[in-house]
């Protein structure tokens, strides 16, 4: 099996549906962040250079993260290939993706921005255990937090302002690579404000095909 572009905004439920397609697939997930806290970790000459970047500030340059992706996908469990999260983020990355390793299906978890508001506005945790909880989806029970000492704590970012400039952020980012996928016609559309079971579903039925 050639490998698996999966991306969608912050709050689409990317993790959960990760987890459910490398069970199906048997595909490894590839997240470059982990990538390159794992090759700074080890100081490989890759991770040298990138810590360079990361401690200046600045991004990491697309020449770095191609090359620690050419590692990655030598490792025995990527021999049938990946399951990209998170990258590529722009075209120049996918054309440089390309050059490396063959792309069957790009994954593409849509939600309204209203929706993805209301999904990471509400959320919340206690500060005391770290359960995730949520004032629609998923409040405390009545009887309190299973830790028995429930203290809520909200993320700063998690409001309305941020979640709506990181939106539009993703949105101009990823607009044109969507078209230059669509137009390898390899680009699939999922809906994601749905039971996620039948977001599974769909997503399971794309990669069949």
């Amino acid at each position: 099996m050639s490998s698996i572009v999966l991306f969608g905004p912050p709050g689409a439920g990317k993790g959960t549906q990760a987890e459910r397609i490398m069970t199906s697939t048997g595909l490894p997930q590839v997240s470059t962040g982990d990538m390159l806290r794992a090759a700074v970790k080890d100081q490989t000459p890759t991770g040298i250079e990138a810590k360079e970047y990361m401690e200046a500030g600045k991004l990491v340059p697309d020449s770095i993260i191609i090359e620690l992706i050419k590692q990655r996908i030598k490792l025995p469990d990527a021999v049938n290939g990946v399951m990209f999260d998170g990258f590529p983020r722009t075209v120049p990355q996918a054309e440089a993706l390309s050059e490396i390793t063959d792309v069957s299906h790009v994954i593409a978890i849509e939600v309204p921005d209203e929706r993805i508001v209301d999904r990471i506005c509400g959320r919340y945790s206690c500060a005391s255990c770290g359960l995730v909880f949520h004032e629609t989806f998923n409040p405390v029970p009545k009887s309190g937090c299973s830790c028995g000492n429930f203290v809520e704590k909200r993320r700063a970012d998690d409001n309305k302002d941020t979640v709506l400039s990181r939106l539009s952020a993703y949105h101009e980012q990823t607009s044109p690579l969507a078209e230059w996928y669509e137009n390898l016609g390899i680009f699939h559309r999922i809906n994601g404000d749905r039971e996620i079971d039948l977001i599974s579903h769909d997503i399971l039925l794309a990669l069949e095909n």
